[in-house]
């Protein structure tokens, strides 16, 4: 078995945390065998270095490894790239395609990202865990592959399990094995010797003296939190080579490459907090709903009203109150009220109309005390309105829009409607 030291030399690791040393040593014993694998770590950690070296010490290192970031894979398409699909199974496709776990067959796969795969495809990557079987898009004739599969997340999974994002049985099909790598703030004595590595790496790439780091610089170094972990610090350590002329580095100087660690922080948001806001802007919603509603019973109410009467200045007298909850302090009562109801009242002279007398009294009597026919003469209330408004300006939907206080849009429906 390969040694931890040789390893790390092997494949460019630098460090000797005992925690980095331990992730190591479980892959060099795991490589061998053909267990599912499960990388996690924060973003930056080097997670990518651990299914290389599975990979290359198994016996499956003169296969295929295809290195796969589902993160970056479009939902829609990641069924195909994976496992392939046949001709015309979607729109764009010209032609039969292999995916990643027929070609990578008997080499294997890094899932990077793992955590964003969609709830469907973890149903199909679960059947090739546990029969190794698959199917293609579009075609219903089963496949067989023998692939190692090696994932990696940084994603909490548990967090994931238990918001229905992420399977729990395929979580436990693929950390048969979990790796956990530290991250670089928790491996303190590492930090100065990747910052050397990468400052050597980067003077001969760019061919300049290499970068030194004071006493107070290298203080500065270890106290900060690297969020971004080893991608970060090698980040600045070719910021710094490429665009200090002073070769040597002081803590104000490296100060300037570091961001606020507070910029860094991920907002933590409080989920009862944005529960209870939400359930706030919803008990506001219900309540402008049933104003609304209320409103429009008004509405009604005062419209009824104005049928019966054909008087608008009678109806805004009996009706101020309510005029002014539908309109507002803020506008001129008298003139807008009148004008809205003037246009929805009924002429009181008519060759058609008809005064009621006394012996016609208890017959219009009757007919208010019945809802039902009240609601049924609104119909032809509104045509007789629509038919007027229309002959009084000569058809012109717009000017009888106008006067009825109805959008052209709104009139042009009820002309449909009524097929006037």
């Amino acid at each position: 078995m390969e040694s931890i030291q040789a390893t790390k030399q092997r494949f460019g690791i630098i460090g000797n945390d005992p925690k980095l040393n331990r992730a190591i040593e479980k892959a060099i014993q795991v490589a061998p065998t053909d267990i599912s694998v499960l990388v996690t770590g924060e973003s930056g950690v080097g997670k990518e270095s651990i299914p290389k070296i599975i990979h290359q010490l198994s016996h499956r290192k003169h296969g295929k490894y295809i290195a796969v970031n589902c993160g970056a894979i479009p939902e829609g398409t990641i069924d195909s790239e994976l496992f392939g699909h046949e001709k015309g199974a979607f729109t764009g496709a010209t032609q039969t395609r292999s995916g990643y776990f027929e070609v990578a067959d008997g080499g294997t796969i890094f899932l990077d990202e793992v955590g964003e795969l969609p709830l469907t495809t973890q149903v199909r990557l679960l059947r090739v865990l546990e029969n190794g079987e698959f199917i293609k898009v579009g075609s219903s004739q089963v496949q067989k592959t023998n692939v190692r599969i090696v994932a990696a997340t940084n994603v909490n999974m548990f967090d994931a399990i238990k918001k229905e994002k992420f399977r729990e049985d395929l979580y436990y099909r693929l950390s048969t094995v979990e790796i956990h790598l530290p991250p670089l703030r928790n491996r303190k004595d590492d930090i100065h010797l990747l910052f050397r590595k990468f400052a050597s790496d980067f003077a001969l790439k760019y061919k300049m003296p290499t970068i030194k780091l004071t006493d107070d610089a290298i203080t500065l170094l270890l106290k900060y939190r690297w969020s971004g972990n080893i991608r970060q610090l090698r980040n600045v350590a070719e910021q710094i080579s490429v665009l200090e002329q002073n070769r040597t580095i002081n803590a104000s100087t490296l100060q300037g490459y570091l961001p606020n660690e507070g910029s860094n922080l991920p907002a933590v948001i409080n989920t009862s907090k944005a529960e209870s806001d939400f359930s706030n802007e919803r008990e506001i919603l219900y309540k402008v709903l049933f104003d609304m509603k209320s409103d429009l019973n008004d509405l009604k109410k005062l419209t009824m009203e104005l049928m019966k009467s054909g008087n608008a200045k009678e109806v805004q007298k009996d009706h101020e109150g309510l005029i002014q909850k539908i309109y507002g302090e803020d506008e001129d009562i008298e003139d807008s009220a009148i004008e809205d109801l003037e246009v929805l009242s009924i002429p009181e002279k008519s060759s058609n109309h008809i005064e009621p007398n006394e012996e016609h009294q208890d017959k219009y009597h009757f007919a208010e005390e019945i809802e039902e026919e009240e609601t049924l003469s609104l119909h032809d209330k509104e045509l007789e309105l629509i038919k007027k408004s229309l002959d009084r300006h000569d058809g012109k939907r717009k000017l009888a829009a106008a006067e009825l206080g109805i959008s052209e849009r709104t009139l042009y429906r009820k002309i449909k409607q009524f097929d006037l």
